[in-house]
């Protein structure tokens, strides 16, 4: 086996990324000597000394600005970044960043965090209790006896417009 490919991994890359390189061909590793390749995330290669036995570098991620694409592309080492890699990590952001102007939700927490627990006028005890079902059959008794309104049994008894 001494004819694998020497890959040195500088960041943590995601497993299932490197189970695309098969162990009987590439050799991966972060105290890989002499490496024929450099796979990295964020480190930054500007200050380091780069092997002349390296053939190509692959960012994990958008961009290239941790490495010397300029310095490299002289040595004719291609550089290579896979954008699409971090795409479910920014689709996370926006979304959470989308949902927290749409609902106030930072100013929410802020409130909720200024809150003092021992003014609280309801128990852990009281959320749990059963309230007795109405006697007839109305929208009071169904929205009771439902699994929502269950899990919501501390919720205050409907009022008896619904009857």
């Amino acid at each position: 086996m001494a004819d694998r490919l020497p890959i040195l991994v500088l960041n943590q890359i995601s497993a299932s990324g490197l189970s695309r390189l098969p162990a009987e061909r590439y050799r991966v590793g972060k105290d890989v000597t002499d490496p024929a390749a450099i796979l990295v995330r964020s480190a930054d290669l500007h200050g380091m000394a780069i092997p002349a036995s390296v053939r190509a570098i692959g960012r994990a991620g958008a961009g290239t600005n941790n490495i010397p694409v300029a310095a490299l592309s002289q040595r004719g080492v291609p550089v290579f970044n896979a954008p699409g890699a971090n795409a479910n990590a920014v689709k996370e952001l926006v979304i959470a960043g989308m949902l927290m102007a749409a609902r106030h939700i930072a100013p929410a927490l802020q409130f909720v965090a200024a809150l003092d627990p021992a003014a609280a006028t309801w128990t852990s005890a009281s959320k749990t209790a059963r309230r007795p079902l109405p006697a007839t059959n109305c929208r009071a008794r169904r929205w009771a006896s439902s699994a929502w309104a269950r899990s919501a049994a501390w919720w205050p008894t409907p009022p008896s417009s619904w009857a």
